[in-house]
């Protein structure tokens, strides 16, 4: 049997890791890849998801409907009946939206419960401005990960979701600042140097306490960003086109999810150029039914086993940032083959075998070079460099050295 088309390909970066398509990784070293980041991504950190923080509101401004809020077990559907007994029917249709996990939609009930409208400075944006600036405030491993790859030669450019500033922080600590952008602010799209910084697509946190910041957080919000001004939705689109979108941190049933992929997929079905998109998706057991779910949505997922904290997506992040070919380790890549070489090919495991083969598929004409005589002076089977002359010679289709 021949070896899988560069199409059906994956890759393991090591043992227990996500087995990532070949394509997206050779996409990343051409510099055509965009992460797009979730709450899930600062959660180690110490910061609420949607959720908790919907949880985290009630109980400073609502303690009646808190306490509803916080018997239901994670995870229920609308099936569940809540004992709302003694709440008005504004507070009991809040808990069944809770129930339902239109999070975005409760806040914007509250919000015109208390406030009587939405606004900057109403009590529940300032109670979610305390939250999140009350959570943790040091980048988590992960948010350095991210921030190592989304390098795209010259430029970092990284989309979020997110309200904090996180990832702002683990470029500082990398020695490598980048700008940040909220909203109206965020550059167009483009394969340019000038598409660079961390880009928060639903706002951001003002740096100064005192002031209030424009979020995307009610229902009401995505109406204005995603129907009304329709922001969100052609930026998604035009990058979409330049850049394969990679999601990371995101349930397929978050508000924010949900608002992207109708934006993503409504305009696949009108456009084909349009590149894919892929999304880590983590579970404690074999779901295929949840990763049919993402292809349905347009979604390619990437599984990987959530036990442990979701411990084996950072290690894989980690893993890939070290191997990138834009700017990872050369010390790493360079013992990976030596490590690799030192069997006879026939003898070498196929994950092994197959990523000897990626990362001489990916490199340039020089890189590939300075890649054969460190696999030369190995004294590396004859097989190995058999290996190389035929990747080489290799025409992948979307693929340019």
């Amino acid at each position: 049997m021949g070896s899988p088309d560069i199409e059906d390909r994956v890759i393991s970066l090591g043992d227990g890791l996500a087995a990532i398509p070949e394509r997206l990784l050779l996409a990343h070293a051409r510099g055509e890849v965009l992460f797009i980041c979730g709450a899930g991504v600062s959660s180690p950190a110490g910061l609420p998801d949607f959720r908790q923080l919907v949880l985290a509101v009630y109980a400073n401004l609502d303690s009646v409907v808190h306490s509803v809020l916080a018997s239901l077990p994670n995870g229920v559907c609308n099936q569940w009946q809540a004992n709302c007994e003694g709440l008005t029917e504004r507070q009991t249709a809040e808990v069944k939206r809770f129930i339902a996990g239109d999070y975005d939609l409760v806040l914007g009930m509250l919000e015109r419960r208390l406030d009587d409208k939405t606004r900057g400075d109403s009590q529940v944006r300032r109670e979610v401005a305390a939250c999140l600036r009350s959570g943790g405030s040091k980048p988590a491993p992960i948010h350095r990960a991210l921030m190592r790859l989304a390098d795209r030669g010259g430029a970092k450019t990284i989309v979020t979701t997110n309200f904090d500033l996180l990832l702002e922080k683990a470029s500082q600590r990398l020695r490598s600042p980048v700008q940040t952008y909220a909203l109206g602010s965020i550059p167009r799209p483009s394969r340019q140097i000038e598409f660079s910084g961390v880009l928060h697509i639903h706002g951001a946190l003002d740096r100064d306490p005192s002031r209030t910041s424009e979020l995307v957080l009610s229902d009401q919000d995505f109406g204005e960003f995603y129907l009304r001004r329709r922001v969100v939705p052609d930026f998604i689109y035009d990058a979409a086109r330049l850049f394969h979108l990679v999601l990371v941190g995101y349930s397929a049933n978050d508000p924010p999810m949900r608002y992207l992929l109708n934006a993503v997929a409504a305009d696949g079905t009108r456009f084909d150029d349009l590149k894919e998109r892929f999304t880590f998706f983590g579970t404690t057991s074999p779901d295929p039914v949840s990763l049919e779910d993402w292809r349905a949505r347009g979604i390619t997922p990437i599984h990987y086993d959530s036990n442990s904290y979701h411990s084996t997506l950072l290690q894989t992040l980690e893993r890939w940032s070290k191997l990138s070919a834009i700017n990872g380790s050369k010390i790493t890549i360079d013992s990976e083959l030596r490590r690799i070489v030192k069997t006879t090919r026939a003898a070498a495991a196929e994950p092994d075998r197959d990523l000897f083969d990626h990362l001489f598929r990916r490199s340039n004409e020089s890189e590939r070079a300075r890649l054969a005589s460190l696999v030369s002076r190995a004294k590396a089977d004859i097989n190995w460099l058999d290996a190389i002359v035929k990747v080489g010679s290799e025409r992948e289709r979307g693929w340019k050295s």
